[in-house]
């Protein structure tokens, strides 16, 4: 079966999540990270990352959090996966979108809110 699209990356990983989830985590990782691919997308694929269980959706779910290029509601949404994969990254998401003045205040007072319960 091939599995590869060139025209939809996303669609190939997602492909690749019932056969080879190793293959399927390093796509979304790389789609995740990857600053110049939409917000949304980003986030979804980090999504799919922590459905996986993989260790990579941490890293990818601060690298959205904490890129000033991403919309403010994307980034916070970001910052709310990572609780349940890695709480010190959680608490280092939150503080970055808290202390960014570019975000809009709502945005930076949900980020600081999830703060203590997320700061080990």
């Amino acid at each position: 079966m091939d599995y590869h699209t060139d025209d939809d990356p996303m669609t190939t990983a997602e492909q690749l999540a019932g056969h080879d989830p190793r293959a399927a985590a390093e796509a979304f990782h790389a789609i995740a990270c990857d600053d110049g691919v939409g917000d949304e997308l980003r986030l979804s694929a980090a999504e799919q990352l922590a459905a996986l269980g993989s260790p990579a959706a941490a890293q990818a779910c601060l690298a959205i959090a904490c890129d000033d290029n991403v919309g403010d509601e994307v980034r916070l949404s970001a910052a709310e996966l990572l609780p349940a994969v890695d709480p010190r990254a959680a608490a280092q998401a939150c503080l970055a979108i808290a202390r960014d003045d570019n975000v809009g205040d709502e945005v930076r007072l949900s980020a600081a809110e999830l703060l203590p319960a997320h700061t080990p």
